[in-house]
């Protein structure tokens, strides 16, 4: 998506250990223009898949996940990484080792929200080695439900995350598929 490595180029900052700071535009302060633009754009690569759902994880990927079901016109379900007491009843539980804060921690999510007749689209910002899509895609195997494409920002491609879950399989659209980063440069890998 153009207008994605656009603002990456123009807004991006890169950091020390592979880090990709995107914090001005997606996922600290949020640019709802370019959001709806990235659900418009799922819903493009996705609308034939028969989604019923829209998952992601807190916190991040909260934004894309409504952006893109408000045109699917589909609830969002998000895997809460923290234990909450309003969570009742039963839940799926998946352990997710997250890059970013170098920690592994459970996601929970009520089973009422997730059921075998439900079709995911998984949402998230960034896929780098796959962990959270992972806790993800195990909870819609305890749920049942099929998968029906993962949907991602930005991938880099250069980790092992977005190989995986080819390799396994997944329709997985990424965005914006960075090959590689340094701190004076950053390249994309071209897409169709």
């Amino acid at each position: 998506m153009k207008l994605l490595e656009e603002r990456i180029l123009e807004e991006g900052q890169v950091r020390p250990g592979n880090v990709l700071k995107v914090d001005c535009f997606l996922n600290h302060q949020l640019d709802v223009a370019l959001l709806d633009a990235i659900g418009e754009e799922f819903y493009r690569l996705f609308q034939a898949d028969g989604i019923t759902k829209i998952l992601t994880i807190e916190a991040s990927g909260i934004a894309i996940a409504c952006m893109a079901a408000r045109h699917f016109e589909v609830p969002v379900v998000f895997a809460k990484k923290a234990k909450s007491k309003n969570l009742d009843g039963e839940v799926y539980t998946s352990v997710v080792h997250s890059y970013t804060y170098g920690k592994d921690y459970d996601i929970t999510l009520a089973q009422k929200f997730l059921t075998p007749g439900d079709t995911v689209l998984i949402v998230d910002d960034f896929l780098a080695n796959g962990k959270a899509i992972q806790g993800l895609l195990d909870i819609c195997q305890q749920a049942g439900a099929t998968v029906g494409g993962i949907g991602v920002c930005i991938e880099k491609g250069f980790q092992p995350g977005g190989a995986l879950l080819r390799k396994a399989g997944y329709k997985l659209a990424s965005l914006a598929i960075v090959d590689s980063m340094s701190d004076d440069a950053l390249t994309f890998r071209p897409q169709d």
